[in-house]
């Protein structure tokens, strides 16, 4: 079962997964978790890819990069 990007009006389906922590004005992005969490969001690629945070935070992009290559490499095929 797939799961739907967090994003209000978004259909599409998630392929990375946004957890944060405040008090360090901290946002990691990671591969898509096995799990659904209710204190993580899920994103779909687009909105993963032009995810900005607030200024003074950091985000740490921590998905498998070869999931990113071979992803965008379909992107520019089709």
């Amino acid at each position: 079962m797939h799961r739907q990007c967090s994003r209000t009006g978004c259909a599409a389906h998630a392929q990375a997964t946004l957890t944060y922590q405040y008090g360090r004005a901290l946002v990691w992005l990671d591969d898509l978790t096995d799990e659904r969490d209710p204190h993580a969001y899920d994103l779909c690629d687009r909105h993963a890819a032009r995810l900005s945070v607030p200024n003074g935070w950091r985000l740490e992009d921590r998905r498998d990069l070869r999931v990113l290559v071979t992803a965008g490499a379909h992107r520019l095929a089709g």
